[in-house]
């Protein structure tokens, strides 16, 4: 299970033989992995990251093609470009296939990668941990010894499924858990999901079950609204469903006023994102670990909504938005 899909993460999961018809299609058409990554600036390392010196180190930085990754990615090209190294901007790699075979294959030497996008679709494991740390050790201990990638300490920001309410209709509904959908009278269970999200065995009917609210005897059918996942965020805003399935970082939560429910049973799988390096570059450039260790703690829920919706919402370009926000946390100067 992943959620990067759509506008914003690309959730399906290619097969080999399309991961290799896709890289060499890039290859083929003369472009290698380049993207239209435009120009990404640099500066003067500041603050809890002044001292780090990559000079003489050259390392490719890779990302998604969504949102959220590209703002990370360029982030990272900002950061390890202040920090003296020579960078290679290949951010906006198209699907996360494509995009993790250009790092294990050494196309790409730094990606931000999420850890239960790693265990399920990439190491093939069926059930995610619970405890985000355990989840991070676990993912980080099989990469490392499988595929020879290191992943950097996580940061506390969860980019997972949920579902949320316009937060004046919460009040009205006087809930905050998922746990509480079955105080309300079938009537108010009302729900708008994706066509994916809603027959994954890992999706709507087993979440549903997990909250003891099984769909037919406590969700109707005609309760569940099934649309495009761009249209979700608006027809929950519009009062066309009590419970939208979202994105818990998308910037449209803020824009729109909806309030995400507490995932209180802990059913989704933690989404946490890390910095993560081919190993040989870690070893010859350990310093790595204090470029991104204090950047990535600042990077919560709150935050990711927030950058996120500068792009999204009001139009910004993510390097402009990696470079405020990295200038105003006093990372740069």
């Amino acid at each position: 299970m992943s959620p990067h899909t759509g506008p914003t993460r690309p959730r399906a999961r290619l097969g080999a033989t399309a991961v290799l018809l896709t890289l060499a299609g890039l290859v083929l058409s003369g472009c290698g992995l380049g993207t239209a990554s435009g120009f990404t600036p640099s500066a003067e390392l500041a603050g809890p990251v002044e001292d780090v010196d990559l000079s003489g180190a050259s390392i490719k930085v890779g990302s998604k093609n969504f949102t959220e990754q590209l703002v990370l990615g360029k982030m990272a090209v900002i950061l390890m470009k202040s920090a003296g190294a020579d960078v290679t901007d290949l951010t906006n790699i198209p699907g996360s296939a494509s995009a993790r075979s250009a790092q294990v294959e050494g196309q790409v030497d730094m990606e931000w990668e999420y850890t239960g996008t790693a265990w399920i679709s990439y190491l093939g494991k069926t059930k995610p941990i619970p405890d985000e740390t355990k989840q991070y050790e676990a993912v980080r201990d099989e990469d490392l010894e499988k595929n020879g990638l290191v992943w950097l300490e996580p940061a506390p920001m969860n980019n997972t499924y949920g579902f949320a309410t316009p937060t004046e209709k919460l009040e009205e509904l006087g809930i905050s858990k998922l746990s509480e959908i079955q105080e309300l009278p079938k009537a108010e269970r009302t729900f708008c999901v994706e066509s994916e999200f809603k027959n994954r065995n890992d999706g709507f009917e087993p979440m549903l079950e997990a909250y003891d609210i099984p769909l037919g005897s406590e969700v109707p059918g005609s309760n569940v609204k099934t649309l495009a996942t761009g249209a979700i965020y608006a027809a929950t805003d519009q009062g066309e469903c009590n419970f939208g399935e979202i994105f818990t970082t998308d910037g449209r939560i803020k824009a729109l006023d909806l309030t995400v429910l507490e995932d209180d049973r802990q059913f989704f799988p933690k989404y946490n994102v890390s910095p993560v390096f081919r190993e040989e570059v870690v070893d010859e450039h350990p310093q790595v670990k204090d470029l991104f260790g204090p950047v990535a703690e600042k990077l919560d829920d709150k935050t990711l909504i927030e950058l996120n919706a500068q792009v999204d919402v009001d139009g910004r370009d993510p390097t402009s938005v990696a470079m405020d926000w990295l200038t105003q946390e006093g990372f740069v100067a």
